[in-house]
C-alpha cells in the first residue's frame, strides 16, 4: 500500500480449481483491446457504439451490499512481512519499513528472493482472522493477494514467484481458499487487493515488454475470479511513478475494467483499476484521510492503518486508540462513506494482539444498546448540516445522532437543519431518559435529561418526518439527438429516447455504431420532475464539453475542454413541477463520458433516473 506525496454470482465448490486445473491464458493483448478472449459480451466490444457504463453504483442492486456494510477489515500480508519491518544490510546498518522494505531499503532481488524462500505463515488462521473481523463488526474483508513485489499470495500457475512455489510454508495449503471458506461461513464478504505496479517481473516497465506483463496479470486475475469467487477487487499501484517505471494508463485502465466486467458482470471494482478518477471503477479511495463531506459523482471507502504501517513492522507500536477507530466509522458512514480498517500479519501469520483488542472494542461499541444502527445501511444525514459535537447518519426516518461531546447537564445539542422536517420522537439509546426537542430559528435543540452513556459516542435517535415526498414518476426518459460533430450542427444522425444520462464512452465507445468515437455531440431535452420541493444540486461527470439548463437557464456551463470532471450547480426545484431541460454534450477527443446525478438534503446523490426524466 502507501502511495507517494478512486451477475449471479457464480459459486465455485471446489476451491482448488487452480491445483487442478490447467490455466486457459489470453493472447498477447493488442493495443486498445483486451487480450484475445478477454470479452465475451457485445456491451464491452470496443468500437463506435459501445458504452462501458453498466449501471449507477449509487443505486445498482449489484453494489447494494457495499453501500449497507459500510464497514471492511483490509489485510496486508506477503513475501514482506517475512522481514516483520526490518533489513539488516551487508555493513550491518538495519533499515525499516513494511510492505514497502524491497524498494525503500534498496534490498537487492536475490536478496529478498532469499529471504521470501524463508517465509513460514505456518500460523495463519483463517478462522481467526474472520473470527477478529465478524467480532468487530466488519462485514468484508479485503487481502492483499500481490503487492507491489509482485508476489502472489495463491498457488498461481503464471510464474513459480508465490507462496506455495517460492516459500517455507506447507504447499499444500491455500491461504486464500481457507479464507473464503471461513468468510462465507460467516456471512463475510471476501475481495481481494492486487498491484497493477510490479517491482519483481521483468517486462513490467519497458513499454514494449509490458503486454507479455499484461498478458500474465490478466491470467492471475483470471485465476482469483474463477478460484475464489470475489466480491469486490482493489486494485493499486496505478500512479506514474518510476523505479521502476510503470508505464500504466487510462486505456490500460478501460481495458482492464471491462474485462473484469465480462470475467463476473457482480465484481465491485475500486478507482484505482484505471487512474483514481471520478470515471474509473465503481467507487473511490480517500487513503488515510475521510472526506469533509458526500464524495461527488462516486460511491466511496476509506482505507486506514491501525498504526503508522500496513504490512507488519514489530517497532510500530503507535496504535490508534478504539475511541479514535470507533469515531472514524462514524464519520465515514455520516458522509455515505465505508471504512476498511488495515490489519498486518506478522511472519507466522498472526494478527497482533493490539489490534485484535481494538477490533473487539470496536465490535463491543457497536452491539451495545444498538449502536450499529448508526453505521450498518445507514449514510449522509442530507436533512441537517454536520455537527461540531459528534456525527449524524440517517436510515430511512431515522437519524442517528452520535454525540461524541455530550453537553453539560441542561445543556442543548443544536441541530441546523438543511430542509424543512419534522422531529416525531427522540431517545438516547440504552438510556431511559427523556430527551426535549425544541424547535429552533434554524433547526432543532436536542436537551437530553441524563448522562451520556458511552464515552466513545452515545447515540440519540431521532424520528423524523421528512416532508412530503411525491410518488414515483412515470418517465421514460430524455429525447436525445447524436451528431456526428463536436459543434451539434446539421440534422442529428440519430434521434431516440435515453433512459438516464449515465454513460462511459471512453476511449473506444460512442452513442451508435454508425458514430465515430471521436468528434460527436450529443443533446438531451425534456423535463425533469422531482419527488421533493428542495434546493438540489445537479451534477455533471463529464469529458470533453457538457451545458445544462433549467427552465431556459445555462446552471452548468463546462464548455470548456476538460479530462473527466464533476461541475455543480444549486437550483430550487418544485415537487409535481416538470422542469424544462436541455443538456449539450460535445466529445473532441481522447475519452467520453457524461453523467447527469442529483442529490438534495432529502435526496440521496444518484443518476437521475428515467423514472423522473420525460422526453417533452
Amino acid at each position: 500500500m502507501r502511495t507517494p506525496r478512486s451477475r449471479t454470482r457464480r459459486r465455485v465448490t471446489a476451491l482448488t480449481l487452480l491445483l487442478t486445473a490447467a490455466l486457459a491464458a489470453p493472447a498477447l493483448p493488442a493495443a486498445g483491446a483486451a487480450p484475445d478472449g478477454a470479452r465475451t459480451s457485445a456491451r464491452s466490444e470496443p468500437g463506435p457504439g459501445t458504452d462501458h457504463a453498466v449501471d449507477d453504483p449509487f443505486t445498482s442492486g449489484r453494489t447494494s451490499w457495499f453501500r449497507q456494510d459500510r464497514f471492511g477489515m483490509f489485510i496486508h500480508f506477503g513475501a514482506y512481512s517475512n522481514l516483520e519491518g526490518e533489513y539488516t544490510r551487508p555493513d550491518g546498518t538495519v533499515c525499516r519499513n513494511a510492505e514497502w522494505i524491497q524498494r525503500e531499503c534498496q534490498i537487492p532481488k536475490d536478496a529478498y528472493e532469499k529471504q521470501a524462500a524463508t517465509f513460514d505463515p505456518a500460523d495463519f488462521d483463517a478462522k481467526a482472522v474472520v473470527g477478529a473481523a465478524k467480532d468487530a463488526g466488519m462485514k468484508y474483508i479485503v487481502i492483499t493477494s500481490k503487492h507491489h513485489d509482485g508476489y502472489a499470495m495463491w498457488p498461481t500457475k503464471v510464474n513459480s514467484w508465490n507462496l506455495r512455489d517460492h516459500s517455507a510454508f506447507d504447499k499444500r495449503r491455500d491461504i486464500l481458499a481457507e479464507l473464503k471458506k471461513e468468510a462465507d461461513d460467516a456471512g463475510i464478504k471476501l475481495g481481494f487487493y492486487y498491484s497493477i505496479w510490479d517491482w519483481h517481473d521483468p517486462d513490467f516497465p519497458d513499454p514494449a515488454t509490458f503486454p507479455r506483463y499484461e498478458k500474465r496479470m490478466y491470467a492471475q486475475l483470471k485465476e482469483l475470479v474463477d478460484a475464489y469467487d470475489p466480491a469486490l477487487l482493489w486494485f493499486d499501484g496505478e500512479w506514474d511513478t518510476e523505479n521502476p517505471h510503470n508505464p500504466w494508463t487510462a486505456r490500460d485502465g478501460e481495458r482492464l475494467e471491462s474485462y473484469l466486467r465480462d470475467l463476473d458482470p457482480e465484481l465491485i471494482v475500486n478507482n484505482r483499476v484505471g487512474k483514481r478518477r471520478v470515471v474509473d471503477g465503481d467507487y473511490g479511495t480517500p487513503e488515510q484521510e475521510i472526506p469533509d463531506g458526500p464524495v461527488d459523482g462516486q460511491l466511496w471507502e476509506s482505507c486506514m492503518t491501525l498504526n503508522g504501517h500496513w504490512g507488519y513492522a514489530r517497532y510500530d507500536q503507535n496504535w490508534k486508540s478504539s475511541t479514535t477507530l470507533v469515531r472514524n466509522l462514524l464519520a465515514t458512514t455520516s458522509r455515505s462513506g465505508n471504512y476498511l480498517l488495515n490489519v498486518g500479519p506478522d511472519a507466522r501469520g498472526r494478527i497482533p494482539e493490539p489490534s485484535v483488542d481494538r477490533l473487539a472494542e470496536m465490535g463491543s461499541w457497536l452491539r451495545a444498546d444498538g449502536q450499529g444502527e448508526a453505521v450498518y445501511g445507514a449514510r449522509y444525514g442530507g436533512l441537517v448540516e454536520e455537527p461540531s459535537w459528534g456525527a449524524v447518519s440517517r436510515k430511512g426516518d431515522k437519524l442517528y445522532a452520535a454525540v461524541t461531546q455530550w453537553p453539560e447537564p441542561g445543556g442543548a445539542l443544536q441541530l441546523k437543519a438543511r430542509t424543512a422536517f419534522e422531529v416525531k420522537s427522540a431517545r438516547v439509546l440504552g438510556s431511559g431518559q427523556k430527551v426535549e426537542v425544541a424547535k429552533t430559528a434554524d433547526g432543532y435543540a436536542l436537551t437530553p435529561s441524563g448522562e451520556a452513556t458511552n464515552p466513545t459516542g452515545t447515540v440519540v435517535e431521532l424520528t423524523v418526518d421528512p416532508g412530503p415526498t411525491a410518488p414515483e414518476g412515470s418517465g421514460k426518459g430524455f429525447r436525445q439527438e447524436v451528431f456526428d460533430n463536436a459543434e451539434l450542427a446539421g440534422e442529428p444522425k440519430v434521434t431516440r429516447v435515453d433512459a438516464d444520462v449515465n454513460h462511459a464512452w471512453k476511449y473506444a465507445g460512442s452513442p451508435h455504431p454508425d458514430i465515430a468515437s471521436d468528434d460527436f455531440g450529443v443533446r438531451w431535452t425534456g423535463t425533469l420532475e422531482p419527488r421533493r420541493t428542495e434546493t438540489y444540486t445537479l451534477a455533471t461527470v463529464s469529458d470533453d464539453r457538457a451545458r445544462v439548463w433549467i427552465d431556459g437557464e445555462l446552471v452548468i456551463d463546462a464548455w470548456d475542454p476538460h479530462g473527466p470532471r464533476v461541475d455543480k450547480a444549486q437550483v430550487d426545484l418544485k415537487a409535481g413541477t416538470r422542469h424544462k431541460v436541455r443538456i449539450d454534450y460535445a466529445e473532441q477527443s481522447g475519452e467520453a463520458h457524461m453523467k447527469l446525478l442529483w442529490s438534495s438534503p432529502g435526496q440521496e446523490q444518484q443518476v437521475v433516473p428515467r423514472a423522473q426524466l420525460h422526453d417533452s
